[in-house]
């Protein structure tokens, strides 16, 4: 461990022992650094940590004191509810429509998919491009068409040795940014008319998909912060005969919740019981506030039943849409789709993409933008609690940049929705994320943008449109 994180885990220790209790003042910056023989910044680490873990706030002026308990006291309760039965979707009018309102650059954009673009090394990235582009050979062109550059598929097979699941260059398709992956994956296990198995609630891409490809959803119970009931999950799958299921296990959208490594265990052991296609979709695993990237569900596959998708888009390189599928047994099935259908992904931003990951720059750039979303989850936490009713209640996820909400006496998101718009601030209602409108009293917020004086005074205003109805 490095220092800084000694001296987090020393107080974060003395919290929970109840040595330090709520409202106590920590000691100064200076009386650690000269306690601890470290420099002013060690210390500014350490409690930046525990900020960006809930443990401790910092008042203007004052210093830093012990958090209280937010987590238990604003914590979003698990609702828990029978799963669904399958059913044919008609949301993509609803979401185009939503989505096309929140898209002005001039808004707050606490409804937006994505995090800043300038959290991202984007000029070093141009430089990539530009130096592979300028060496790229004409064979380049058309090479690796359909599976994608080796070099690339190379780099992302050494992150998955990292997490100690060696995987063959061969199961490495790359694709226009992970939603490609995740729509060739859902297109090589199903037929029109079959049944597929969501959580609820479910990020609306997986909805969209769905509807296009004339499938029936069943959406199954998920926990905002352990992910999706396993036993309604095989209840679902022997009463429905489902030909797949679309799961997020880290830090999934909207509800932010992280399944534990022994769950995933679980779930992968009991798809493989029932020979359950299951698509991972695992864009924010990057994005993580502890001490350890959390594991892939496909980490404990043995057989090839799971298709892990991720995508540089939420960590790297929004604009490149690059993503990539690890298909297992798939993996020739979804290479086919893929030639039939896009034929490949942009050359030289695969090219410009391996080199910077060969170049290691990859991760200092994770630990800055994971400490930037971190200090941001405070902020916008700090702010919420302070400026929106108390009824309101909402995740703490331990990584991505949403945060899921639950308005007080079923106040109708769509409602907040259009006077929010009105007054130039974005949110996503809760409409979005269910084929069964079952979340109207529900909002996703994005805080993977500065939270700057506006910002905080969007949230302020927010809190008084939920208080006037």
């Amino acid at each position: 461990m490095k220092k800084y994180e000694i001296i987090a885990e020393e107080i974060a220790s003395a919290i929970q022992q109840g040595l330090l209790k709520r409202g106590d003042k920590l000691p100064s910056i200076r009386q650690i650094q000269t306690s601890k023989q470290v420099n002013a910044s060690t210390v500014f680490q350490a409690y930046y940590l525990l900020e960006a873990r809930g443990l401790i706030v910092t008042r203007p002026r004052s210093g830093y004191y012990v958090a209280g308990p937010l987590r238990s006291e604003r914590l979003l309760p698990h609702t828990a509810s029978d799963e669904g039965t399958p059913t044919t979707l008609q949301v993509s009018d609803l979401v185009f429509n939503l989505l096309e309102r929140i898209k002005d650059p001039q808004q707050i954009p606490f409804g937006s998919a994505f995090p800043s673009p300038l959290l991202f090394p984007l000029s070093k990235l141009a430089d990539h491009m530009a130096s592979t582009v300028r060496r790229m050979q004409p064979q380049d062109t058309v090479s690796d068409i359909g599976q994608g550059d080796i070099a690339l598929r190379r780099q992302i097979a050494l992150r998955y040795q990292l997490d100690g699941k060696p995987t063959d260059l061969s199961d490495i398709v790359i694709t226009n940014g992970a939603l490609e992956a995740l729509n060739l994956c859902l297109a090589a296990v199903t037929q029109p008319g079959d049944s597929v198995i969501i959580e609820s609630p479910s990020f609306y891409a997986a909805l969209q998909a769905i509807e296009r490809m004339g499938l029936r959803a069943i959406e199954v119970p998920s926990h905002p912060e352990q992910g999706i009931d396993l036993a309604a999950l095989e209840r679902a799958i022997i009463q429905h005969q489902p030909k797949a299921c679309w799961l997020m296990t880290n830090f999934q959208n909207p509800t932010g919740s992280l399944m534990p490594e022994q769950k995933k265990q679980a779930l992968v052991e009991l798809i493989t019981r029932y020979q359950l296609p299951m698509i991972e979709d695992d864009v924010y695993r990057e994005l993580y506030f502890g001490k350890q990237r959390p594991l892939p569900a496909n980490t404990w596959d043995k057989e090839g039943w799971v298709m892990h998708c991720s995508s540089f888009s939420k960590a790297l390189a929004p604009g490149y849409r690059v993503g990539w599928v690890s298909a297992g047994r798939f993996a020739e099935k979804i290479t086919r789709l893929k030639i039939s259908t896009t034929l490949a992904t942009s050359i030289p931003a695969q090219l410009a993409l391996a080199s910077y990951l060969a170049k290691g720059g990859y991760d200092k750039h994770l630990r800055q933008l994971r400490h930037q979303l971190m200090l941001q989850q405070l902020q916008f936490s700090q702010a919420i609690h302070q400026h929106l009713p108390p009824q309101v209640r909402f995740t703490l996820p331990q990584g991505g940049y949403f945060l899921w909400l639950q308005l007080p006496d079923q106040r109708d998101s769509l409602q907040l929705f259009q006077q929010a718009i009105a007054e130039n601030i974005s949110l996503a209602p809760g409409h979005m994320f269910s084929s069964q409108q079952q979340y109207a009293s529900y909002i996703r917020l994005n805080y993977g943008h500065t939270v700057n004086h506006v910002h905080l005074q969007a949230i302020e205003r927010l809190g008084q449109l939920i208080k006037q109805a």
